[in-house]
């Protein structure tokens, strides 16, 4: 039974691509639940972690990077981050300061909506400019925007993170938790090992060749032996061959997960022009909102 003290609450991450969202969700969670990779629009599902502390519970949500969609994938991608902005606690807005000075805040704007829940700003990844250039960064943020909190961070160090926890925790209502302790997403394996694969794709193929690539899982069955018997797809939108060592890192990040051995078989499918069909789309675990 918990105290009345207890707090809990949805926090949801937005932002770009590429400004280090899902690296933020992993180093909150002190575990890799999204994928992490150079290239944009690496995650295209949203993606729930719950962070249990002594005397709260906090459910992050990671989100797709906001851009304009322009196929039915990416308005499937933009639907999930609109279902994430649905009654969240706190907003977690997040922008990379090693690129241009500021972001577009109506960008922001048009992403919240109203009412507005309390929107932190985050700026991330101050590891990559200089520390005299910090402060007047800041100073510059809070000129441009009423958050309530602008906040510098280094996600892929895990700097700022206990100080945003802290944060956050003041704006999260009184309340019982929303799931089990030990529930740490609402993800099963299949999720998890579609998107490790998924991960190795895009770390692997040419620069235009992920955003034409999907993961399917086939099937999952355990052997005798105590390992995982894996069959996947990797769908392509156009003739494409698999790189040989795919296979071999995703069957690595694999057995990390599951803690046994893993007997994976990787097959390439052509669908051609599959971003755009529904069926497929479904198949893959995106859903009308």
């Amino acid at each position: 039974m918990q105290t009345a003290s207890f707090r809990a609450g949805f926090v949801t991450i937005i932002g770009a691509p590429n400004v280090g969202k899902s690296t933020l969700l992993n180093a909150i969670m002190g575990t890799k639940l999204a994928i992490v990779t150079p290239k944009p629009q690496t995650t295209r599902h949203r993606i729930l972690g719950v962070k249990n502390l002594p005397q709260a519970q906090l459910v992050f949500l990671d989100t797709p990077g906001i851009h304009l969609p322009r196929t039915k994938l990416n308005r499937y991608m933009m639907q999930a981050v609109t279902q994430a902005l649905v009654d969240p606690h706190v907003v977690l807005y997040m922008t990379d300061v090693s690129r241009a000075p500021y972001p577009d805040l109506a960008f922001l704007r048009r992403a919240i909506g109203a009412p507005t829940p309390p929107v932190f700003w985050l700026l991330n990844k101050i590891d990559l400019i200089e520390p005299p250039q910090l402060l007047p960064l800041i100073a510059g943020y809070e000129q441009r925007a009423a958050c309530a909190e602008i906040m510098p961070l280094a996600a892929r160090r895990g700097e700022g993170v206990p100080q945003l926890l802290d944060s956050v925790l003041r704006y999260v209502p009184e309340g019982a938790p929303y799931f089990p302790e030990d529930m740490p997403t609402d993800r099963d394996e299949r999720f998890f090992i579609a998107e490790l694969i998924s991960e190795q794709v895009m770390l692997r193929t040419h620069e235009e060749v992920p955003y034409a690539v999907a993961v399917e899982l086939e099937a999952l069955q355990e052997r005798r032996d105590g390992g995982m018997e894996i069959d996947a797809a990797i769908l392509v939108g156009q003739h494409g061959r698999m790189i040989k060592d795919i296979g071999t890192h995703a069957r690595q990040a694999i057995m990390r997960l599951l803690h046994c051995p893993v007997h994976l078989r990787l097959v390439v499918r052509v669908k051609q022009n599959w971003r755009q069909h529904d069926a497929v789309l479904r198949d893959l675990g995106f859903r009308e909102a």
